[in-house]
C-alpha cells in the first residue's frame, strides 16, 4: 500500500489481490482524507506510535457478546451438528474489485439481505448446533452497516454469539470502502462465555502503509454449555503471506485446540489445503497478478495440517478426502466454475459420527446450491457428546 497523488492510499484489498492503484476514495471530504493520510504519514515516521485509524486491538481482549432477540431453550442432544461457513461478508457472488474478477466495491442493504437470506436458508436447512463462521460484517460501509451477526441469530435457531474482529477501522481512505469491521464469529444454540479474542502475528513482507491496514487475524475462543463447558476455537489464518505467518497462524490455532482444558472443537479458513492433495498450484481461477498477494501456490505447505489430522478428528480423514478430493472442495473465486480445492475444516478430540461429514456445494452435496451465496461452501460434521 503506498500512497497515490498525495491523499489518495491504495486499499489493502486493492493492494492485495488486484495489484491496481487505489482509487479517489468516493467518501468524506478531501480534508478530512488530507488530514487522516497525513496522520497515517506521520505515524509511519514515528514508528507507528499513533492510531489514526483505529485498527489495532490487544493482544488478548474480550470478545464481542450478541445474543438473539428471541431466545430459544434447547435440550442438549447426544450429537451435536457444527458447520463453519466463510460468508464473504454477505456479498454473494457479486465481482468485487479485491477478487479481480471485476470492479464493484458496495452493495446496497437490500442486496446484502438478499445474501443473508441465502445464507439463512443453509443454516436453517442444516440446523447446526454450533456455526463458525469467518468473514463476517458488523459494521462495514461495503455491506451497508448491517449487523450480520445480529441479523443471523434473528433469522436463524442460534441463540448466542461471541464475535472477534480482524479487519477494524473508523475509515480507509480508498476504493469508497470507509468504514470497516469484519470478522470471526462463533453461533450457539446453547450459552456461550469466556469469549476471549487472541490476536495472532501480522504479516511482516509487506510495506508500512499495506502492513497499517492490513487485517489483524484472530484466534477466536469461547465456552459452550452443553452439560459440560465445551471449548470452541474459530480461526481464519493468512492467506497470502510469504514469511511463514500463514504456517505459524495454523499452528497457533492447533496449540489453542492443545490448551483445551477438556473437550474442544475448531472451526477455521486455514487458507491451506489437506495432505495429499493432488492439485496444488496454478488453479483456473486465479486471476490476480501481484506476485505479493497471490494465493495458487500451496506446494511448500503439504506437510503443514498433518499434526491437526493426526492428534484430532476432522470433518473428513484424510483416506475419504484423498479417495473422493473434489467430494470436499470448499473454494473457488469463480462463480461459473465449481469448487476447486478444500480451505476450510472442522476438528475436535470428540467421537465424530462416522459418514456425517459434508460439504454443502451443491443440490446432490447438501442438498442447496450455495454456488452463488459465497466464494466458500459450507463444511459440517456431527459429533457425540459423552
Amino acid at each position: 500500500m503506498q500512497f497515490v497523488q498525495q491523499q489518495r492510499v491504495s486499499s489493502p484489498f486493492r493492494a492485495a489481490r488486484s495489484g491496481h492503484r487505489g482509487a479517489p476514495p468516493r467518501s468524506a471530504p478531501n480534508y478530512v482524507r488530507g488530514v487522516r493520510a497525513l496522520g497515517v504519514a506521520l505515524c509511519v515516521l514515528s514508528g507507528w506510535s499513533c492510531d489514526p485509524f483505529g485498527v489495532r486491538f490487544s493482544d488478548v481482549q474480550s470478545a464481542e457478546y450478541y445474543q438473539s432477540t428471541t431466545v430459544r431453550t434447547v435440550a442438549v442432544p447426544d450429537r451435536l451438528r457444527v458447520m463453519t461457513y466463510n460468508i464473504k461478508f454477505g456479498g454473494g457472488r457479486i465481482d468485487f474489485f479485491f477478487d479481480c474478477h471485476g470492479d464493484e466495491v458496495l452493495m446496497s442493504k437490500d442486496q446484502v439481505i438478499k445474501h443473508l437470506t441465502g445464507l439463512s436458508e443453509v443454516i436453517v436447512d442444516y440446523d447446526p448446533h454450533l456455526l463458525f463462521l469467518q468473514e463476517v460484517d458488523t459494521n462495514s460501509k461495503r455491506s451497508a452497516f448491517v449487523n450480520q451477526v445480529q441479523w443471523l441469530l434473528d433469522h436463524t435457531e442460534l441463540n448466542y454469539a461471541y464475535y472477534a474482529s480482524q479487519w477494524r477501522a473508523d475509515f480507509v481512505p480508498s476504493d469508497g470502502i470507509g468504514a470497516v469491521d469484519s470478522g470471526n464469529a462463533i453461533l450457539s444454540k446453547f450459552p456461550l462465555d469466556h469469549g476471549q479474542r487472541w490476536a495472532l502475528p501480522l504479516r511482516s513482507d509487506v510495506g508500512g502503509l499495506t502492513r497499517y491496514f492490513y487485517l489483524r487475524r484472530n484466534i477466536l475462543t469461547a465456552d459452550v454449555d452443553v452439560g459440560f463447558p465445551l471449548r470452541v476455537v474459530a480461526t481464519h489464518a493468512e492467506a497470502y503471506g510469504q514469511d511463514g505467518t500463514k504456517r505459524s497462524h495454523i499452528d497457533l490455532f492447533k496449540e489453542q485446540l492443545d490448551a483445551a482444558p477438556g473437550k474442544v472443537i475448531g472451526g477455521a479458513d486455514l487458507n491451506t489445503l489437506p495432505p495429499g492433495s493432488n492439485k496444488v498450484s496454478d488453479f483456473d481461477d486465479s486471476v490476480c497478478t501481484d506476485e505479493d498477494f497471490e494465493a495458487d501456490d500451496y506446494s511448500a505447505e503439504q506437510t503443514w495440517l498433518r499434526d491437526l489430522y493426526d492428534d484430532y478428528a476432522a470433518d473428513v480423514t484424510l483416506a475419504e478426502y484423498q479417495a473422493q478430493q473434489s467430494k470436499y472442495f470448499s473454494h473457488t473465486t469463480d462463480q461459473a466454475g465449481f469448487w476447486n480445492r478444500k480451505l476450510d475444516y472442522l476438528f475436535t478430540n470428540l467421537e465424530v459420527v462416522e459418514g456425517s461429514g459434508l460439504t454443502h456445494q451443491d443440490q446432490a452435496h447438501g442438498g442447496i446450491d450455495t454456488m452463488p451465496l459465497s466464494d466458500h461452501a459450507p463444511v459440517s460434521m456431527e459429533v457425540r457428546l459423552p
